[in-house]
């Protein structure tokens, strides 16, 4: 039998510069890199690997390649992904669903989410029993707004209730394909 151990994803906080810190990208005495060779031209094949190669090393690519998500950042190698690579990435973040991510907001850290992690956080929350209080600081919007957002769920979840006792034989997922963890970044 295989056993696979996934670690904990590390999900950059809102405003969180720290990880660049362990970017193998960072020039040091003892590690010199030329930060140029992060924007090459794309003809320039050997930049291109050498700075992949360089990513592909680094402890924190995936935290490099969310911020460069969701800063919206389309120039140069960022995450070990080219310009062209990332372009994909930048069109579907606006539908990305990690329930990591979502967890993490759940127990208080502070993430960028995208509007369909931010739907998933209020039902997290109503199913968890978390008070409109709470809902509205980890969201950061006003109670008013979390106590609207929990009235919205109930109503949600009571009418897909009396549309699954009405109509039993309903699929409950969509069939389109949800994007998954592996889509993005853990922090993107």
């Amino acid at each position: 039998m295989t056993t696979t151990t996934i670690n904990p994803a590390r999900h950059r906080s809102l405003g969180d510069q720290t990880w660049q810190e362990q970017a193998v990208c960072q020039s040091t005495e003892y590690n010199p890199v030329d930060p140029d060779i992060f924007f090459p031209e794309p003809e320039e094949i050997d930049k291109i690997a050498t700075a992949k190669s360089l990513c592909g090393q680094c402890p924190v690519r995936r935290v490099c390649l969310d911020a460069a998500l969701e800063g919206g950042d389309i120039h140069g190698i960022r995450g070990g992904t080219t310009e062209e690579e990332r372009a994909p990435l930048h069109e579907k973040l606006a539908s990305r669903l990690d329930y990591s991510r979502v967890n993490a907001t759940v127990a208080g850290r502070d993430i960028h989410l995208t509007k369909a992690e931010r739907r998933a956080v209020v039902r997290a929350a109503y199913r968890r029993g978390l008070t409109e209080q709470r809902l509205a600081w980890l969201l950061k919007i006003t109670e008013e707004h979390a106590q609207k957002l929990y009235r919205e769920t109930r109503r949600a979840i009571r009418n897909r209730e009396q549309l699954e006792t009405r109509y039993p034989s309903l699929p409950t997922e969509p069939d389109h394909k949800r994007l998954g963890r592996d889509d993005f970044g853990t922090v993107a």
